[in-house]
């Protein structure tokens, strides 16, 4: 008799992200469509559930869980659906990259991993501190840079974002994961704008925003540093992280990292 749950439900991308890399991935028994874009071939034999924004009792009952494991975005239906299952719950409600860290302990431990949490943690802790020992032996200056995780309304992305951000030797514009105004944002005129819109994958239209915004007099769309970085990389609390934080010091430094494949860029305006 096993005392750690063998059959999971996962109801966002990150816990997914997170069973994998703690070698778990054979107790999940159902995901959302989401969790396939960040870990192609995941939904094959396992039960599609509605993630935790739109969560259905009977989707969560029909995988016969003893365990389900949620996070941000919540809407209060949703976790009442998730409680009506009468599954125990792990909620997830990650800010900072600290936040990030403590939930892999905690669901390492939950699934009898605790050393390979540890390890997890460490790698990532190890490949930040990694890009930020590079740029500050080999760049100079404070690029100022402006990331979104949604266009309308024109949401800030997450403070998680802001610290890889820094950690790439750049200054955050904004106030993490709130509400602002382009108006706002061109006041503050970035050297970089970077978006990355949630459940968007890589189809942010960037020219199409610059313009219906009046961002052309800006420093980053003149200069044609205007990017747009696949949503999960920077959305997805979880290891997944590092791929966002390679593209950013890539778009701020090209001489010093190398470009990833699916980062766009506007096009030069004459």
């Amino acid at each position: 008799m096993s005392f750690f749950p063998q059959r999971i439900v996962s109801l966002q991308p990150s816990a997914s992200v997170i069973l994998d890399a703690l070698g778990a991935r054979d107790r999940l028994v159902a995901c959302t469509k989401y969790c396939e874009e960040v870990l192609p071939g995941i939904s094959a034999g396992r039960l599609v559930v509605a993630d935790s924004w739109t969560s259905k009792a009977a989707e969560i009952l029909a995988a016969k869980p003893e365990l389900v494991i949620a996070s941000v975005p919540y809407q209060l239906e949703a976790v009442g659906e998730i409680l009506k299952s009468g599954t125990p719950f792990l909620g997830l409600a990650p800010r900072t990259l600290v936040d990030i860290y403590r939930d892999i302990g905690m669901i390492a431990g939950v699934v009898g991993r605790p050393e390979r949490g540890v390890e997890l943690i460490f790698s990532m802790q190890n490949a930040i501190d990694s890009v930020r020992e590079k740029v500050r032996a080999n760049a100079s200056g404070s690029p100022q840079v402006f990331c979104e995780e949604w266009g309308k309304p024109l949401i800030v992305s997450q403070p998680w974002v802001a610290e890889l951000v820094e950690a790439a030797g750049a200054e955050f514009v904004g106030q993490p994961g709130q509400q602002t105004t382009a108006e706002a944002v061109l006041a503050r005129d970035p050297d970089y704008v970077i978006a990355a819109w949630c459940g968007a994958g890589d189809r942010v239209p960037l020219e199409k925003i610059v313009e219906q915004r009046g961002w052309r007099s800006m420093k980053a769309a003149r200069e044609a540093h205007v990017f747009c970085i696949p949503d999960p990389w920077l959305n997805t609390p979880a290891p997944t992280l590092l791929q966002g934080l390679h593209a950013i010091a890539a778009i701020l430094h090209p001489q010093l990292f190398p470009q990833p494949a699916g980062v766009r860029r506007i096009r030069q305006t004459a």
